[in-house]
């Protein structure tokens, strides 16, 4: 099914590749907008205050998807999107991998740089515990109070989740709907008279 996709469910452990002296730690975080970002890497930099870099890649979404890949210093492409190549291979979205160099004191090369970025953000990868999400989509629905019996029958009837209610001479009511069914839903509660729905973006 299309509203389904596969993220991380918590993050992973802190795994370490050594090459030349050089140590790259692996991270990797399950991620639910791009605000969360900058405080997951302060927090790494501050654990790792000898690093010299702190190389990452991020995706979120699944039909429209967003990512950014960041070489923080390191030659053009030899960190950020390594990293992220690992995303892509994995099939997860909603993650951040970040990959943190502490310099042992050996230049490694272009191609020894994407190749030990790569393996940091697969061994994060790796002992990260994959799982499947169904994707949602929120609905808004307005009514007067004497179609509250109509609304709920459907609601009960799709087995929809409310996510918040306001019951009032004017009622408002936030559901929660698989995406792909949205539509459907929508179509629905239009049909029926008196019932204003909205479709958050």
């Amino acid at each position: 099914m299309e509203d389904t996709f596969k993220t991380i469910s918590k993050p992973s452990q802190e795994v370490l590749h050594k090459d030349r002296k050089s140590k790259f730690f692996g991270y990797a975080f399950p991620l639910s907008k791009e605000d969360e970002v900058k405080s997951i890497l302060d927090t790494l930099r501050k654990k790792h205050p000898t690093a010299n870099h702190v190389c990452y890649a991020w995706q979120l979404g699944v039909e429209s998807v967003k990512y950014r890949a960041n070489d923080d210093g390191e030659p053009n492409n030899s960190a950020g999107m390594p990293i992220y190549g690992q995303i892509q291979s994995f099939g997860v979205t909603n993650v951040l991998v970040a990959v943190v160099r502490i310099f042992g004191g050996v230049k490694l090369g272009v191609g020894g740089l994407i190749q030990a970025y790569r393996e940091g953000a697969r061994l994060a990868l790796e002992t990260s515990e994959i799982v499947e999400r169904v994707e949602y989509a929120k609905i808004d629905l307005i009514f007067e109070y004497p179609g509250m019996n109509k609304v709920m029958r459907i609601l009960k009837q799709h087995q929809i989740h409310i996510l918040s209610q306001k019951m009032e001479l004017n009622c408002e009511l936030k559901i929660s709907v698989q995406k792909s069914k949205a539509d459907k839903m929508i179509e629905i509660f239009q049909e029926v008279q008196g019932i204003t729905v909205n479709k958050p973006n």
